[in-house]
């Protein structure tokens, strides 16, 4: 049980607010000229104004500590992206901006707000590495899950969570696994440790596919890994409605076993709250409620095998309000707090969990039969 001593060291910096991705119909910057009202692009800095308010002035406020984030060292870039892609992104910087991809567009100001939120996520790491917390959240953005090695992808420029966990390889954590539960495929994290067996990625989505040049991986539970890192790249495509029984079920069943076989030194958990019900950019269900299941079993988790060290990424999560509710729900999970600090503004959703438990099933049968350290669990 969580005690008033346990706390979330939360690293921010307000720089991030400055990336602006602009207006028009969603996500494609499109005016069509016969539209009154253009909405902002859903990974706007009102998503995140309210993160950061709800966690000062809500009731989880007496158990979080603020922290300065910073601005990466371009030279630190380089543990995760090649030198051709950073370059990419400074001569864009330099030249007003430029849309990369599909959604993605690097405007005046973002390439700063990116190498604060990578900087701020590697200040987050080397707080709980060099044992100065058991918990760090790094609340940034640009998000970073998307992006690969050598490209940008959905609204992600560098890869935060991904540079994190190459500072923790580098600096002698022998294994580290990251846990994501956004809404979509957390391709970029596994593009860049797919052929290596020091990390297992798992990453829970809606089965969507791919969605073009930018993102070429499909999601799918055949996608492994390859040489060294085959079957520590462990995908669980969910069906599109999969609520908090639903997720939670997955996590018992597929995440919790392999993180328990592969035994890490650090966890990454990697949040977007676009799996909830109200997200405009996902199909899928979770309440605060599950948010708030999925943050216990983490917790579980480190405590078992990291000394209790998380490391907490933010990603998505696009539902101006219920993001932040979320936001809450996940922290006061993983504090282990007896009872909830805040209730459920607006969710209800008579779950049927039987098609996901299905698919959950099934995946469990595939993974048994194809992933080595899997066998005999």
């Amino acid at each position: 049980m969580a005690t008033s001593t346990e706390r979330v060291n939360v690293f921010w910096d307000s720089g991030m607010l400055n990336h602006n991705s602009g207006t028009g119909v969603f996500d494609t910057g499109m005016d069509p000229g016969f539209l009154d009202v253009l909405e902002k692009h859903p990974e706007n800095s009102d998503r995140v104004k309210n993160m950061v308010s709800i966690l000062k002035r809500g009731p989880i406020s007496p158990y979080i500590s603020w922290l300065p984030g910073r601005h990466a060292l371009l030279p630190e870039l380089l543990s995760f992206h090649s030198p051709e892609y950073i370059n990419e992104l400074v001569e864009a910087d330099k030249e007003g901006g430029k849309m990369l991809c599909a959604g993605t567009f690097l405007n005046p100001g973002s390439w700063d707000a990116s190498l604060l939120a990578a900087g701020t996520t590697l200040s987050a790491m080397k707080h709980v590495l060099d044992g100065n917390g058991k918990i760090a959240y790094a609340l940034v953005r640009p998000p970073g899950h998307h992006a690969q090695p050598t490209r940008a992808d959905g609204y992600c420029f560098l890869n935060n969570a991904g540079l994190a966990v190459q500072l923790a390889l580098d600096s002698g954590c022998a294994k580290v696994a990251v846990i994501d539960i956004d809404v979509h495929y957390g391709n970029g994290t596994a593009e860049g440790f797919y052929r290596s067996d020091k990390v297992l990625t798992t990453s829970l989505h809606m089965n969507h596919g791919t969605w073009g040049p930018s993102h070429p991986q499909n999601g799918s539970i055949h996608e492994l890994g390859e040489g060294e890192g085959f079957g520590y790249n462990l995908n669980i495509p969910l069906p599109n409605g999969t609520g908090d029984r639903g997720y939670v079920y997955a996590i018992n069943e597929l995440v919790a076993p392999a993180v328990r076989k592969f035994e890490p030194e650090m966890i990454v958990l990697v949040i977007g709250q676009d799996s909830s019900a109200f997200d405009p950019n996902g199909r899928q269900c979770l309440t605060m409620e599950g948010y708030l299941e999925i943050g216990k079993i983490v917790r579980s988790l480190v405590d078992r095998h990291c000394g209790g060290r998380l490391l907490i990424v933010q990603e998505g999560g696009y539902h101006i309000t219920y993001s932040a509710y979320c936001l809450h729900a996940t922290l006061e999970g993983v504090l282990n707090l007896p009872i909830p600090l805040l209730s459920d503004p607006i969710a209800y959703y008579p779950e049927d969990e039987r098609l996901s438990v299905e698919r959950i099933e099934s995946i469990k049968r595939f993974q048994k039969d194809t992933v080595l350290f899997l066998k005999g669990d």
